[in-house]
C-alpha cells in the first residue's frame, strides 16, 4: 500500500488537532489554565450562546470560577470530522461533548448536570502551531438530576497537579 505524503500531512494536522481538542478537556477537568490557555490562538473568539460570545481568554475567565465552585466535572469528546486545508493552513471541525458537572453537596444533596452538544471551530496553523480560532458551541441535550450526597462516591481524580496522570507525564 502507498501513502503519499499529502495524506501523511493531513494526517498529522488531524492527529494534532485532536490533542489540542483533548488538551481543552484536560485542561478544565484538572483546573489547569496554563494548559487551557493553549487550546486558541490569541486572538481566537469563543460563542457559547446568550452566556457568553467574545475573546477566547475572556471565556476561560468566565467559565474558570463556576468550575472551581463544583465538585468535579468531566468532558469527554468524540466523533470528532476534521477537514484539514493543508495548503491554506485551515482547518473546519465539529466535535461531539459530553460533558458532567457534579455540584458540591448542600443540604444533604448534590445536583449532577449532563450536557450534550457539539464544538464547531475554525483552525489555523500558526508558526506550525494548530489552535481554534473560532468555537461556536452547539447544545443538543441537557439534563439535570438530584441525589442524595451520601449515595456518590468521592472521586478518587484531583482538579489540580496532584492528579495521578500528571506523574506519568512529567
Amino acid at each position: 500500500m502507498h501513502t503519499d505524503s499529502a495524506s501523511i500531512t493531513r494526517l498529522a494536522a488531524q492527529q494534532e488537532i485532536t490533542e489540542v481538542l483533548y488538551r481543552y478537556c484536560r485542561g478544565l477537568d484538572r483546573m489547569d489554565r496554563a494548559l487551557a490557555d493553549t487550546v486558541w490562538h490569541p486572538d481566537g473568539t469563543a460563542d457559547y450562546g446568550p452566556d457568553y460570545r467574545g475573546p477566547a481568554a475572556g471565556f476561560l475567565d468566565f467559565v474558570w470560577p463556576y468550575h472551581a465552585q463544583l465538585a468535579g466535572h468531566s468532558h469527554l469528546v468524540s466523533n470528532a470530522l476534521i477537514d484539514v486545508d493543508d495548503a491554506a493552513g485551515t482547518a473546519a471541525s465539529e466535535t461531539y461533548v459530553s460533558v458532567w458537572l457534579r455540584t458540591r453537596p448542600a443540604d444533604g444533596l448534590v445536583t449532577d448536570l449532563f450536557h450534550r452538544g457539539r464544538y464547531v471551530d475554525r483552525w489555523s496553523r500558526r508558526a506550525g502551531v494548530w489552535a481554534i480560532d473560532h468555537r461556536a458551541y452547539v447544545g443538543d441535550l441537557y439534563r439535570e438530576v438530584t441525589l442524595s450526597a451520601e449515595a456518590t462516591a468521592p472521586p478518587s481524580g484531583r482538579r489540580d497537579d496532584t492528579d495521578p496522570s500528571y506523574e506519568v507525564f512529567r
